[in-house]
């Protein structure tokens, strides 16, 4: 068997497992069509920036946010008072 017999089996061989995958990509599709169907219009409409932590988290704020920024206040206060009194 020469090398030029081998390339041709090569090639031969090559185009029968694409055609197969080919073939088998087609069957798949066609078979699970429905569902399929179902999970692309579902990927499609979903957020990929959205974070579903954060909608929970937003979800069940309590009151106790307004304190948080009353410390913040607090906190920007007395960087205010802590400079003025290191110009002195």
């Amino acid at each position: 068997m020469g090398g030029r017999e081998r390339e041709k089996g090569a090639l031969k061989s090559a185009l029968v497992v694409a055609g197969g995958l080919a073939l088998a990509w087609v069957t798949m599709e066609t078979a699970f069509k429905p569902w399929l169907d179902r999970l692309r219009s579902s990927i499609a409409r979903s957020d990929p920036a959205a974070d579903p932590d954060d909608a929970d988290a937003a979800a069940t704020a309590t009151l106790d946010d307004s304190k948080e920024v009353d410390v913040v206040d607090v906190e920007e206060d007395v960087k205010v008072i802590e400079g003025s009194q290191s110009s002195d």
